[in-house]
Formats: C-alpha cells, sequence, structure tokens
C-alpha cells in the first residue's frame, strides 16, 4: 500500500510540476536569502498580461512556485511544523488558494509549494497582509528558520487544464 500511495503521490506532483511547466514564466525574483518572504512586487502574472507575452490564457490565476531550501544548521522538520500548525491556516486567512505543498525526495532539505491568487496586484495584497499579521510575526519569531526561498510567477497558457 505505502508503494502505491507513494507511486500516486509522486504522479500528483509530476502532473502538476509538468502541466506547470508548460506555463509561462513571467519571472524570476527572490532575493538570495530571503526568509519566507514575499514583499517584491510581482511582475505582470495571471489576466491581462502585455499582449507581447502570448499563449497564455486570458483568464488564467497568477501562480507563484515557491522553494525553499533549509541553510545548514536549520531544520526542515522546524520548517515543516511551522506550515503544518502556522503558516497554511494563515494564508487561507489572507486569502491565498493553496494549490499543494511538496518534498522532494532528491532534496530532504527542501520544501516546494505553490499558491495561486486572482492577479499580482492580490498577490500583493495577500502577502502584505501575511506579513503584518500579527500571528505570523509571533510564529515567525518562535519558529526561527534560515531558508533561501526561491519563487517563479506563472500564468498558465491557454491550453493548461489548470487555470
Amino acid at each position: 500500500m505505502e508503494k502505491r500511495t507513494t507511486f500516486a503521490v509522486s504522479a500528483l506532483f509530476l502532473g502538476v510540476i509538468f502541466g506547470l511547466a508548460i506555463a509561462v514564466a513571467v519571472a524570476q525574483n527572490a532575493p538570495a536569502g530571503q526568509r519566507g518572504g514575499g514583499a517584491a512586487v510581482t511582475p505582470p502574472c495571471g489576466p491581462n498580461l502585455p499582449a507581447e507575452i502570448k499563449n497564455v490564457a486570458k483568464d488564467s490565476r497568477c501562480f507563484e512556485l515557491r522553494t525553499y531550501t533549509v541553510r545548514e544548521g536549520s531544520s526542515l522538520d522546524l520548517l515543516h511544523s511551522r506550515f503544518r500548525d502556522h503558516t497554511t491556516a494563515l494564508f487561507k486567512k489572507h486569502g491565498m488558494s493553496i494549490i499543494g505543498y511538496w518534498q522532494p525526495v532528491a532534496k530532504r532539505d527542501t520544501l516546494v509549494y505553490l499558491l495561486a491568487y486572482k492577479d499580482g496586484a492580490a498577490r500583493d495584497a495577500a502577502w502584505a497582509a501575511f506579513q503584518a499579521d500579527p500571528e505570523w510575526v509571533k510564529a515567525r519569531t518562535a519558529i526561527q528558520v534560515n531558508v533561501q526561498v526561491d519563487n517563479v510567477f506563472m500564468s498558465a497558457t491557454d491550453y493548461s487544464p489548470m487555470k
């Protein structure tokens, strides 16, 4: 049963990643050393992209693929605990659509997750509210994890099953 579950989770992960891989990567911008932040202004993402960005769905949401790599001396288990016990509820509270979280099997110091928003402005507003939330400030202070954050903003292609 465990092999079947592992296969199903792997297939789901690959399906989402390959589905998004055909999406248009609009930009990649996370300062090295960013600690779970999201303050950078989002590039055009989601609906109403500039005309020069072709093959994207007019009704696409703005997707953000985030990769957290735990730095030496910090704990991946602690990061998972913070997401499980605090971050996920706060994402929902601030209107962020959580598509999923993944633990790469070949990168055991890494957490990957995917969020979706109505558009780039909604993303910026949600992250600003999240960062200012007293519950997040308390959790971040109490459960400190040193991570490198990389994020990629994407809009779905006009033929993507997920928009």
